[in-house]
């Protein structure tokens, strides 16, 4: 199958606020609003993550309805996102209506709020999951060495599908690898897979491996990096990393709105180190046959795009989408135009 290119138009609003009149008014006026915006941004952390401690990380569809929930979706969200009038006809047409969301190195399910909400309000079925040690999953990130462990939680919510169920599969970044590894595992459940710039690798690869360009080789970041965890001591091998705020921000939310960046720097967790320096084992017969898709986000300085260019060569997925003016976290950046590319490639024959 060949390759269909689809660029999202780019549509960038900057608002800015300035000018004279009563300073000191204004400033109390900002600091006030400040405030308050920090105060809802904790309190929606908050409400996530006792929403998802409740259930024990068995996720299913009305936990990601009440993490949908806790956004301010009326006021932003409804009227970007839903288009009423279609929802009836688009759903008809559609046999696959639920989509499962994979975070990224150091996010968590939390980092879909915004998706989950848009596809909710196409009537769609959205289902998230924290991988091992992430998120609000329990695991000491320190213990989870292999991808198996890491992807535990993934698996174990496709093995739990009904028989007849089949879903589409979403990963984005490293959780491509966690994508890959269950399309390989379960083709038979995964209708599509979709990879947003993500590590979508080859036969005997290492997610890492895809970093390389901006990290430098796996050798020589297991050597000189400053971002490496020793969880059971400098003896032993690292057994994750993190990195500092400021190089995350640099790297991740170059596009992204403050809000987002913020709920980011307090809900990121480290990022085990072993199932990002684990070979995939990967078969033409089982992964090959599986229907790949790849989202390219173009202003993204954590996976070039030249990279993700390379990755969509050497990987010939089905289609490919662009989103420009996205960085790292279209979920966040770019919610808008994400949303319409998950809308159509889910009505993809």
């Amino acid at each position: 199958m060949g390759n269909r290119v689809i660029c999202m138009k780019k549509k960038d609003v900057i608002i800015r606020s300035g000018g004279d009149g009563s300073r000191s008014k204004r400033v109390n006026r900002s600091q006030r609003k400040l405030l308050a915006d920090e105060e809802n941004l904790h309190r929606r952390a908050l409400s996530m993550a006792i929403h998802q401690a409740q259930v024990s990380q068995r996720f299913d569809g009305s936990m990601s309805r009440r993490i949908g929930s806790t956004s301010s979706r009326r006021g932003t969200l409804s009227d970007s996102f839903s288009n009423n009038k279609q929802v009836p006809e688009f759903l008809e047409s559609l046999k696959v209506k639920k989509f499962v969301l994979v975070h990224g190195e150091g996010f968590g399910a939390w980092c879909w709020y915004k998706t989950i909400a848009s596809l909710e309000e196409s009537g769609l079925s959205p289902v998230t999951v924290d991988l091992a040690g992430s998120g609000f999953n329990m695991s000491d990130a320190n213990s989870v060495s292999t991808l198996e462990e890491y992807s535990k939680p993934l698996i174990e919510l496709i093995q739990n599908l009904p028989a007849e169920e089949k879903v589409i599969l979403v990963g984005h970044s490293t959780g491509g690898a966690c994508v890959s590894y269950a399309l390989e595992r379960f083709p038979e459940k995964i209708s599509k897979a979709i990879f947003i710039c993500a590590t979508m690798v080859t036969d005997g690869q290492r997610p890492f491996d895809v970093f390389a360009d901006e990290l430098g080789s796996a050798e020589r970041f297991m050597k000189e990096s400053q971002f490496l965890i020793y969880g059971n001591g400098k003896d032993n091998p690292a057994t994750g990393f993190v990195f500092e705020k400021q190089h995350m921000k640099g790297l991740y939310f170059n596009q992204s709105p403050h809000k987002d960046i913020a709920l980011s720097m307090i809900s990121m967790r480290p990022v085990p180190l072993g199932p990002m320096m684990e070979k995939l084992s990967l078969s033409a017969e089982r992964y090959g046959k599986g229907r790949r898709f790849y989202i390219q986000t173009l202003d993204d300085l954590a996976l070039s795009p030249d990279v993700q260019e390379k990755l969509v060569r050497e990987n010939s997925p089905e289609a490919v989408f662009k989103i420009k003016g996205s960085d790292h976290c279209p979920f966040f950046s770019k919610p808008q135009s994400l949303h319409k590319i998950l809308l159509e490639i889910a009505q993809i024959p």
